[in-house]
């Protein structure tokens, strides 16, 4: 049991970091396969490996990561000490490149606007990030890193990230239980009204 949770755990970092790795879909694998095992503390185990995952992004937002070298530009060195004349302006660029640098600046833009927004709101993005680790709407990885802009301390984006978790899987590993137990004679009887209609 204790290597079913290890895996669990391992597995919920690892969704938390990569998320096109689906964890729900392994609780609910892991609830059908072992049904002996509590789903609450699959739902627990889950909820923080997915907290301790989403740090990363947490601290990333913040700007307390730093990212690795080869990420950055590297900036231009002076060969002189006489400023250089300015460039002469070109013309912008048209075609594909031109879309791809309007869209890159749209989005850096955005970005910026987003960040003074959440840094002057940090109440509002509480609310969001735990609406979002509940239902994962607005996508929980890109909330992490707002709450992490936002300036939400560790303790407020523990307790807005930890029970929501919680509460997901632990509905996503009781499924099978309750789909297995439940009782299908409202259908039945629905059935024979309609047919009769």
């Amino acid at each position: 049991m204790l290597t079913l949770l290890l895996v669990t755990l391992g597995v919920a970092i690892g969704s938390a970091l990569f998320p096109p790795l689906s964890v729900e879909l392994f609780a609910v694998g892991l609830a059908l396969r072992h049904p002996d095992l509590p789903w609450l503390l699959i739902g627990l185990v889950i909820a923080i490996g997915q907290f301790l995952g989403k740090l990363v992004y947490f601290y990333a937002g913040r700007g307390s990561i730093r990212l690795p070298n080869f990420l950055h530009r590297k900036a231009a060195i002076a060969t002189e000490d006489v400023p250089a004349a300015p460039p002469p302006a070109a013309p912008p660029p048209t075609g594909l490149r031109g879309y791809w640098r309007r869209l890159v600046s749209w989005v850096r833009s955005l970005w910026m606007w987003l960040r003074a927004k959440c840094q002057r709101h940090p109440y509002w993005m509480f609310g969001a990030t735990a609406t979002s680790s509940l239902v994962g709407i607005p996508p929980f990885a890109a909330t992490t890193v707002l709450a992490g802009l936002a300036g939400l301390s560790l303790r407020s984006f523990a307790l807005a990230c930890i029970p929501g978790r919680f509460i997901r899987f632990s509905l996503l590993a009781a499924s099978p239980i309750l789909i297995k137990h439940w009782h299908w004679h409202w259908l039945h009887v629905l059935h024979l009204h309609l047919s009769f209609l």
